[in-house]
């Protein structure tokens, strides 16, 4: 049995409206004395398949520039949340911190961000 969301005067399944957005729970961060880090980064987002799910996060510098990119290549509908990792991010030596996002496929950004420090 299909679920419905009341949506202004229309109803539409569940699973396009009310899953939300994507959240960024936590995030690891390891730097070695280069500055390439190594981000282990926790999502949550109520995918409910290939029409909406959590499709990528991202890593950006305080002043919103995109420094690295994890896409999602598949929905994790029975892995909530999840954890995925991405490596090599040459993260500039004068940034002390920098903020992670999620996206998802119906609703893009606008669920939870994290700060995160890379260095004291």
């Amino acid at each position: 049995m299909r679920r419905y969301c009341l949506s202004g005067l229309l109803l539409i399944p569940v699973q396009f409206v009310c899953a939300g957005e994507a959240d960024v729970l936590a995030a690891k961060v390891h730097c070695d004395d280069e500055s390439i880090c190594r981000f282990s980064v926790t999502v949550r987002h109520a995918d409910s398949g290939w029409e909406h799910y959590a499709n990528r996060w991202e890593i950006l510098d305080t002043s919103g520039n995109v420094i690295g990119v994890r896409e999602l290549a598949h929905p994790h509908e029975h892995e909530q949340p999840f954890t995925r990792s991405l490596g090599n991010v040459a993260v500039p030596a004068d940034i002390s911190e920098v903020v992670i996002r999620a996206r998802d496929s119906v609703h893009q950004y606008g669920g939870r961000e994290l700060v995160v420090k890379v260095r004291e």
